[in-house]
C-alpha cells in the first residue's frame, strides 16, 4: 500500500476543522447558521461583491453560496440588489446588524489566531503565514482548472 507523502494536508483540515466546528457552536447565539460566518465576514469585507465572485474566494460552489446567501438575507444580515451594469446579476451587501456581528467575528477569530499561534514567535509566525499563503497559490491554478473558474 502506497504511504502518504506528508501528514500537512491532514494536520491543516484538522486546524480548519477544529475552528470551523468551534465557531459553528459559539456563533449560535448570533444565528449564525453551520459555516454561515464565513459567508457573512467576506461580505462585510466586500460590499457589493456577487454570488459568482463570492464562491470563488470562498472556494466553494455557487449552491452552497446560493444557499447561505438566502440563509443570511432571511436573518437581516444581507441585503441584495440588482446589479446596474448587468441585471441578471446581484450585488450582496451586508446589514447594519451584519456590521455588528462582524466585529464580533473577528474578534472571535483573532482569538483562534492567537491559540493557534501560542508560543511562536514573531519570525515563526510569518514564516508559516508565507508557507500557508504560498500553498494556497500553488493549488489555486488547479482548483481553477477543476472548477473551470475563468
Amino acid at each position: 500500500m502506497k504511504e502518504l507523502d506528508s501528514e500537512i494536508l491532514r494536520d491543516v483540515g484538522a486546524v480548519s476543522r477544529s475552528i470551523q466546528s468551534i465557531s459553528d457552536i459559539l456563533f449560535r447565539r448570533l444565528q449564525l447558521q453551520k459555516g454561515q460566518f464565513i459567508f457573512l465576514t467576506r461580505i462585510c469585507e466586500h460590499a457589493g461583491i456577487n454570488l459568482i465572485d463570492l464562491s470563488h474566494l470562498l472556494r466553494v460552489d455557487k449552491t452552497t453560496t446560493t444557499k447561505a446567501v438566502q440563509k443570511l438575507i432571511q436573518a437581516n444580515y444581507v441585503r441584495k440588489e440588482r446589479d446596474a451594469s448587468d441585471q441578471r446579476a446581484w450585488r450582496l451587501f451586508p446589514t447594519e446588524q451584519a456590521m455588528q456581528c462582524y466585529e464580533k467575528v473577528i474578534a472571535t477569530e483573532n482569538q483562534f489566531i492567537a491559540q493557534c499561534f501560542f508560543g511562536f514567535d514573531p519570525k515563526e509566525k510569518a514564516v508559516v503565514s508565507e508557507l500557508l499563503a504560498r500553498m494556497r497559490d500553488n493549488i489555486e491554478s488547479e482548483w481553477k482548472r477543476q472548477k473551470r473558474v475563468r
